[in-house]
Parts: C-alpha cells; sequence; structure tokens
C-alpha cells in the first residue's frame, strides 16, 4: 500500500514565534521561506502541520 505524500511550503517566518513553533518548523525540515518539503502524510506529521498551520502551506 503506497503511502500518500504531502509537499509542505514555509510561507510565513518563525520569527518572534514561541519556542516550540520554532522547534516544530525544524522538526518538519523546513529552514528558509518559501522551502517546500516532501513528507508521508502521517498522522505524526499532520499533526505538525496543525501546530504551525499559520507559518506553513500545504502544496497538494
Amino acid at each position: 500500500m503506497a503511502n500518500k505524500t504531502i509537499k509542505i511550503k514555509l510561507v510565513r517566518s518563525a520569527i518572534n514565534r514561541t519556542q516550540r513553533q520554532k522547534d516544530t518548523v525544524k522538526a518538519l525540515g523546513l529552514r528558509k521561506m518559501n522551502h517546500v518539503i516532501e513528507k508521508e502524510a502521517t498522522p505524526q506529521v499532520l499533526g505538525m502541520v496543525a501546530k504551525v498551520q499559520h507559518l506553513v502551506e500545504v502544496v497538494e
């Protein structure tokens, strides 16, 4: 069974955010503005995206 993947793009800066939000962005693997990564759509990754939904954009 092929796992679904999602593309995540950092659209807003993590500057002036809480340390927890900065750590979440870093754990997702996002480094710079407009950086796009591709991850498997696991419940853990989707939960991390939900916590920083105001900073990222899910690109399908």
